[in-house]
C-alpha cells in the first residue's frame, strides 16, 4: 500500500493527513501543537509568526502521524501542501528567514495598497490584477522596504508561507502562479508575474522565486529534511495551494458555477468562475484557482464575512448553555424569523463587503417580555445565514453562478437551522462532506495525472455525509430575510 501526505499550515496550528494513494481514504489526521500557535502583535493591527515554528510543527506532526498510523514511512510517495494565504516570508541567500512572517491578518500595509490602487488606477488593477493591491503580499513587501530597509537589503527571495515549507523540504526556492495571484502579483492579461506592479512598488523583480506548476514535481525531499521529518528522501512535492482554493479542491470544486462555503469564526464563500470581468475589486477577492491555466482560466471569487461563527461562540460563552447542541435545541423550538428578533452579526472588525466599514453586532426588535435565550440563538443562526445569502447576492451580481454548494461537516454547517436557511433562500441544495484541508492536500498529491474526475469521485465515495435541500415553503424565510435586510440597511445609513 502506498500513501500520500498532506499539510495544512494555518495560523492556529499545522495539520497533517495521510491518505491511501489508491482509494483516497483517510488513514490519520492530527495537528501540532496541542494548543494554538502564538501570533505576535508588536503593534496594533500587526500579526506575525516565526516561519521556523511552522517547520518545527511540520516535523513533529509528521513523525507522530507515521507512528500513530503504524505505517511504513517508505511507502509515502508524494506530498501536498496547503497554507495560510497572503503572508510574506523573506529569506537571505542561506535560505534563512530575515524576519518573522507578516501573516494574512496583519493590516499594516492597508494604506500602501490603497495608495497603489488609486495611483495605478482602478481600471488597470481590475483588468490586469482582478483586485485592488490591498493588504496582500505585494503591499507587505513594500512595507518592509519602506520601514525596514536593512531587512530588505538582505532579501534573496520573497515567498508565501507554503513556499517556505516547500523550501525547507526540498532546498528549492519556488512559488506558483496561484501563490503569486494570492499575493496580488499575477498579471492575468499577460499570464505572467505583474512585473509592472513590482516596478511601481520599487521591488527588485529578481526577488521573485522560480515558478513551478501546481500539479507537478516541485522538488524532492532532501536528506536533511528526511532526517528532520521522517519522510523518505527523494519523494516529490506534487501540489501546493492556499487554504481557501485548497478547501475548494477538498470539496471537489473545480468548475464554473461550483461554490465552496466555510462557516467557521469567519465565513467564506468561494465561487469558481470562468469570467475574469469584475466590478468588485475591493469587496471580492479574485485568485487563480488550483486548476487555472492558459486553457482553463478558472478564477476563485472569494467573499469573506468576518462576523460569522464568532457571533455564535460569543453567545455560548456568555450564556447559561455549555454546548452548541443545547443552543441548537432551544433555537429549534423557535419559529422561522425568531418572532421578529434580528441579529446583525458583523462584530468582528471591518467587513470588506461593506467596503471595510466597521458595522458591529446589533440586536433589533428584542421584546423583554416575549423573547428568550432560544430567540437569541435562532436569531444569531439566521442572522449569520442571512449574511451568507447577502454575500452570495453580491457574487451573483458580479458574474458568479451558483449551481452547486459544498461545505465541510463542521462548525455552522452542523446546524440544520443555518444550513436550511441558506439552502432555502438561495434555492440551491448544500452538499456536506466530511473532509479537511490536510486531507484534500494529501489527495491532491496524486493529481499529477490531471484526472480531476477520478479525484472527485473519490471524494463523493469517501466523504459525503448529507445534503440539505431547499424547503418548498420558502415564504417565511423570505419574509425573515427581508426584515433582517431592512434592519441592516437602517444601520448602514446611520454609520
Amino acid at each position: 500500500m502506498n500513501y500520500y501526505i498532506g499539510y495544512d499550515i494555518g495560523s492556529s496550528s499545522v495539520k497533517v493527513a495521510i491518505v491511501d494513494a489508491l482509494s483516497g481514504k483517510n488513514i490519520i489526521t492530527l495537528h501540532e501543537p496541542d494548543g494554538e500557535m502564538e501570533i505576535l502583535s508588536f503593534q496594533k493591527n500587526w500579526a506575525e509568526q516565526n516561519p521556523e515554528d511552522w517547520w518545527k510543527h511540520i516535523c513533529n506532526a509528521t513523525k507522530r502521524a507515521i507512528v500513530e498510523a503504524n505505517i511504513d514511512a517508505s511507502k509515502i510517495s508524494a506530498i501536498g501542501i496547503s497554507y495560510q494565504m497572503h503572508g510574506l516570508v523573506i529569506v537571505d541567500k542561506n535560505h534563512k528567514p530575515i524576519r518573522n512572517s507578516i501573516i494574512w491578518c496583519d493590516s499594516r500595509a492597508v494604506e500602501i495598497g490603497n495608495t497603489a490602487y488609486n495611483e495605478i488606477g482602478h481600471d488597470k488593477c481590475a483588468n490586469y490584477l482582478l483586485n485592488s493591491p490591498g493588504n496582500f503580499t505585494a503591499s507587505k513587501l513594500k512595507w518592509v522596504k519602506e520601514n525596514e530597509p536593512e531587512s530588505y537589503e538582505k532579501i534573496y527571495k520573497f515567498m508565501l508561507p507554503g513556499d517556505y515549507i516547500a523550501l525547507k523540504l526540498t532546498g528549492d526556492v519556488t512559488t506558483t502562479k496561484n501563490g503569486l495571484s494570492e499575493g496580488i502579483l499575477w498579471d492575468y492579461q499577460k499570464n505572467k508575474t505583474a512585473d509592472w506592479l513590482l516596478d511601481y512598488l520599487g521591488i527588485d523583480k529578481e526577488l521573485t522565486p522560480t515558478i513551478v506548476e501546481n500539479f507537478n514535481d516541485q522538488g524532492k525531499v532532501t536528506k536533511q529534511a528526511s532526517l528532520e521529518t521522517g519522510l523518505p528522501e527523494g519523494i516529490p512535492i506534487t501540489y501546493r495551494a492556499g487554504d481557501q482554493p485548497n478547501n475548494a479542491l477538498s470539496l471537489n470544486i473545480f468548475n464554473h458555477g461550483e461554490v465552496a462555503a466555510t462557516g467557521g469564526t469567519s465565513g467564506v464563500i468561494y465561487a469558481v468562475s470562468n469570467e475574469q470581468n469584475s466590478s468588485e475589486t475591493t469587496r471580492i477577492n479574485h485568485f487563480a484557482h488550483v486548476n487555472y491555466s492558459k486553457q482553463t482560466k478558472n478564477i476563485g471569487k472569494l467573499l469573506c464575512i468576518n462576523g460569522a461563527g464568532i457571533q455564535y461562540r460569543w453567545l455560548r460563552n456568555h450564556s447559561v448553555e455549555n454546548s452548541y447542541e443545547n443552543m441548537n435545541r432551544k433555537a429549534s423550538k423557535i419559529p422561522i424569523g425568531s418572532d421578529g428578533v434580528n441579529l446583525i452579526p458583523f462584530g468582528n472588525g471591518a467587513e470588506r463587503i461593506f467596503n471595510n466599514r466597521t458595522i458591529g453586532t446589533h440586536i433589533t426588535n428584542l421584546n423583554l417580555n416575549k423573547h428568550s435565550h432560544g430567540h437569541l440563538y435562532r436569531a444569531a443562526l439566521e442572522g449569520i445565514a442571512f449574511s451568507f445569502v447577502y454575500g452570495m447576492e453580491i457574487l451573483k451580481n458580479d458574474n458568479a453562478e451558483i449551481n452547486v454548494i459544498r461545505a465541510g461537516n463542521d462548525n455552522l454547517f452542523r446546524s440544520e437551522i443555518f444550513a436550511n436557511t441558506v439552502a432555502t433562500l438561495i434555492g440551491q441544495e448544500i452538499e456536506i462532506y466530511n473532509t479537511t484541508g490536510a486531507i484534500g492536500a494529501a489527495r491532491a498529491a496524486g493529481l499529477v495525472d490531471g484526472n480531476f474526475e477520478r479525484f472527485g469521485s473519490s471524494i463523493t465515495k469517501n466523504d459525503h455525509v448529507m445534503t440539505f435541500m431547499p424547503l418548498k415553503n420558502n415564504d417565511p424565510y423570505k419574509e425573515a430575510y427581508k426584515n433582517w435586510k431592512d434592519s441592516l440597511e437602517t444601520i448602514l445609513k446611520s454609520k
